[in-house]
């Protein structure tokens, strides 16, 4: 299969990739600045869509980059790196020539409402109570491609445990110094999964055809809260993890509306992720977090 990757030299595009080309797949990635096997953005939007089978989006700003401080520019710039290249990604696919088969954003859990008692499948509603459940809604909504000839699938991520990136990169040196903790309260569910499943879950909804819709992109464990989280984590690494960090600590370091995606967190199930057949790698936490920390 050929498969076309935005944003595929980040963190989870570079698992995507490397699994892909390890099941025989061809890859080519769109990126800002020209390469081998890659197109830029600008060859995109000049030439329209290379040849291809499949379309995956991962482009995005990193929200929780805690160098960023939560101002108007650094906003817009989350917003755009989302909304502009899917926007472009879909209009290059619904004009080709010869559409891609399939069509796959990532996007995010914050679609829910943050909540200590609901629980959320990907049939649930939400995605209109503030700034980030408000950008899902939209950066969906520029994926959507009429008529059914492209198989279209979103995949709504939790937060992405791995090797070398991603949450736990920011988290590791505090809890190996034993200065972890839960963040907050420690009440807020923390819907996550090992970055092997998210990269297992993009490859098998490109090549299951019956997969198609919304598949809650977290691990099917029974539900975390970030106090949990954080003793695992800290068992994990033979560490202690008992000191807290105040929400106020937290909201002065990003911001009070993006440390929301922090102090408040959603009870997410993959009910469709699993009845289309994905098997997880890594369904436990302890097993997840023994991998990462390895």
């Amino acid at each position: 299969m050929r498969v076309l990757v935005g944003g595929g030299t980040g963190f989870i595009g570079t698992a995507l990739v490397q699994l892909l080309k390890a099941r025989g797949h061809e890859v080519t990635l769109i990126s800002r600045k020209p390469g081998p096997d890659r197109i830029t953005w600008d060859e995109l939007a000049r030439s329209g869509l290379p040849c291809c089978d499949a379309a995956v989006n991962l482009a995005g700003a990193n929200i929780l980059n805690p160098l960023r401080r939560w101002n108007e520019a650094f906003q817009k710039e989350v917003v755009s790196s989302r909304l502009e290249t899917t926007q472009m990604l879909a209009s290059t696919i619904s004009k080709a020539p010869q559409p891609p088969k399939t069509w796959i954003l990532v996007t995010g859990v914050a679609y829910y409402q943050p909540s200590l008692t609901a629980e959320y499948d990907e049939d649930s509603p939400g995605g209109d109570f503030d700034f980030f459940s408000n950008l899902v809604t939209k950066w969906e909504a520029a994926a959507r491609l009429p008529g059914d000839y492209t198989r279209q699938v979103v995949v709504r991520s939790g937060v992405v445990l791995g090797r070398g990136g991603g949450a736990i990169g920011h988290m590791l040196l505090p809890f190996r110094l034993g200065l972890g903790g839960p963040i907050g309260s420690g009440r807020q569910f923390f819907p996550w999964i090992h970055i092997s499943d998210l990269a297992g879950i993009l490859a098998h909804a490109l090549e299951a055809r019956h997969v198609q819709g919304v598949l809650n992109g977290v691990a099917p464990a029974p539900t975390t809260t970030n106090a949990e989280f954080a003793q695992a984590l800290g068992a994990a690494l033979g560490r202690p993890a008992f000191i807290p960090l105040p929400t106020t600590v937290v909201q002065a370091i990003f911001g009070r509306e993006r440390a929301i995606m922090m102090l408040e967190g959603q009870k997410v199930v993959p009910r469709r992720t699993l009845a289309t057949g994905y098997q997880y790698s890594f369904p436990k936490l302890e097993s997840a977090l023994k991998a990462v920390v390895a």
